[in-house]
């Protein structure tokens, strides 16, 4: 009996059971753990482009993509290598469906951008309002209502929430912090300081404003300049970023054989990946160097 086969075979296939359920617990742990923080910092996103939904939909929809990118990848190139390349065609989806999946987070960051942007080009008018309304005989509490009235997004919205806030029974300071906090804007986070310490110290607060939006505007200027002088920059970033994907294609229309046996090989395929990873690396490298804060 102790001769038999059958026990090592038998004690083999528990130990490989023990380690397989071992490994599927701790990859479901992490997936799960990556979801909840995944649809956290999704939630912040969204409500910082005061965009009314669930996270979960940005999740299912991050997914989605991946698999029709996955299964479109497959499909072409199953049909270019002439048969069922399935192993070819795997890797290249596979590629693909990574590729796609940053997308969905980088389209909401990318609204994040332009909704700031928008809010710190129209702060510098708002802060001239500020002025003159609290030169007319306002109070700061009326002069930010006055803003909040206005139909003119997103400086109205953000407003709208300061003072339904303070209207509700928030402090000035806490409804400004609040709104700092929401908006992570440098310039409002100058407007935000001036105003409590204003408050605090019964400083002289109109000047302080127009002196703010003449700093806003000197900062614009002085960004707009940079852009302009950088966009040579980020034009070659997105230039070389495509070539190896157009020298690609150009290869597999004057050589095909060449191209399809290197994606059928294994060191074709991660010579393929480190290459894709060097571009992005690179990508953003320049992005780094042609991005001069102020």
């Amino acid at each position: 009996m102790l001769d038999s086969p059958l026990i090592p075979a038998l004690m083999f296939f528990v130990s490989i059971s023990m380690a397989t359920y071992v490994v599927a617990d701790f990859i479901i742990y992490v997936s799960n753990r990556y979801r909840d923080r995944y649809l956290q910092e999704v939630a912040v996103e969204l409500d910082d482009i005061l965009i009314q939904m669930p996270a979960g939909r940005i999740h299912d929809l991050t997914y989605a993509i991946c698999g029709v990118g996955f299964l479109l990848m497959f499909l072409i190139y199953s049909y270019a290598a002439g048969d069922f390349a399935w192993k070819g065609g795997t890797m290249c989806g596979l590629v693909v469906a990574v590729l796609l999946f940053p997308i969905p987070r980088l389209i909401l960051r990318h609204l994040r951008k332009r909704r700031l942007q928008r809010f710190n080009a129209q702060l510098e008018d708002v802060l001239g309002e500020i002025s003159s309304a609290l030169k007319a005989g306002f109070s700061i509490n009326q002069a930010l209502e006055e803003i909040a009235g206005q139909n003119r997004p997103p400086i109205s919205v953000e407003f709208r929430l300061l003072t339904q806030e303070i209207q509700l029974g928030v402090p000035l300071e806490q409804a400004m912090e609040n709104m700092n906090r929401r908006l992570n804007s440098e310039d409002f986070e100058l407007v935000a300081t001036a105003i409590i310490t204003a408050r605090q110290t019964g400083g002289e607060l109109t000047g302080t404003l127009e002196r703010l939006a003449s700093l806003i505007r000197e900062r614009m200027r002085i960004n707009n300049k940079l852009r302009a002088m950088t966009a040579m920059g980020r034009l070659q970033a997105i230039l070389i970023s495509l070539m190896p994907a157009v020298l690609l294609i150009g290869m597999y229309f004057l050589n095909p054989a060449l191209v399809v046996g290197m994606f059928e090989s294994p060191l074709g395929i991660v010579a393929v990946v480190v290459a894709v990873l060097l571009q992005i690396a690179g990508f953003f490298v320049i992005k780094k160097i042609t991005t001069i804060e102020v």
